[in-house]
């Protein structure tokens, strides 16, 4: 036989139900925060690559000349 449920008090169950409430609402601002971080990172470093391909192709343009 399975033992009695034990009754929690309401003050308890508020206590849970805020926490994981809370850690939701932190979680989803935390990944939003990182999420644009992350696609500065990926914009600048689109920008670099694009800048060192225009370098390089005018680097092999002029050294065809020579």
């Amino acid at each position: 036989m399975a033992p009695a449920p034990v009754v929690v008090s309401p003050l308890i169950k508020a206590a849970r139900y805020t926490a994981l409430f809370g850690g939701i609402f932190y979680g989803s601002r935390r990944s939003s925060s990182i999420q644009k971080k992350e696609n500065h990172k990926k914009s600048i470093l689109e920008a670099d690559k694009a800048k060192q391909a225009k370098h390089e192709a005018a680097v092999s343009k002029t050294g065809d000349m020579l």
